[in-house]
């Protein structure tokens, strides 16, 4: 159901843009108008986010025209045995390149992976002298995603639905962050 609410949300963004388009919007007169009106075709930024399921992410991206690859990672090491790590590459199109707002629509995959202690595990242990259960909690994901980043000023909101999870351990149902990349 969430699936086809993002087909529609594509199909409602893409026929928007196309009425924004302009009539003379064909050929390659209309290459070098494009790169007169917006600079060159060539985009790049760099910020942080926060979300699910990695807590904290730096992100990257490079775009040619409106077609953009990001690349997103962050890990934490708190303990020998509590740290999370994650990464996400992702492919998207974008809508209304030029305007201070934007609308990204692709497909991305990426892996997270988080160890916590667990302490009433650790006491059964103890108790048993013997290891009986793991002494400590996991959460494992790896998932191609279809998504939708919404950008304004620089500050977005991302948001990714998996459809097609390879690991079935704590699959996630939604992923989403929200922070900020700056563009130049």
């Amino acid at each position: 159901m969430l699936l086809k609410r993002l087909i529609l949300v594509f199909a409602i963004v893409f026929f928007t843009e196309s009425a924004f388009a302009t009539e003379n919007s064909t050929g390659n007169a209309a290459e070098s108008e494009q790169t007169k009106a917006h600079g060159s075709p060539w985009q790049f930024e760099a910020g942080i986010s926060a979300g699910r399921p990695t807590p904290i992410m730096l992100n990257a991206g490079v775009g040619y025209n409106n077609f953009f690859f990001r690349a997103m990672g962050g890990g934490l090491h708190l303990q020998p045995d509590e740290y999370w790590v994650g990464f996400r590459g992702s492919f998207a199109w974008k809508f209304f390149r030029g305007l201070p707002f934007s609308i990204d629509a692709g497909i991305s995959s990426g892996y997270a992976f988080a160890n916590a202690p667990n302490g009433y595990h650790k006491a059964l242990n103890r108790a048993n002298n013997k290891r009986l259960v793991r002494p400590y909690n996991y959460k494992e994901s790896l998932d191609i995603s279809a998504e939708v980043r919404a950008n304004i000023y620089g500050v977005f909101s991302y948001i990714a639905i998996p459809v097609h999870c390879f690991m079935k351990h704590n699959e996630p149902t939604v992923i989403w962050q929200v922070g900020y990349a700056y563009g130049f």
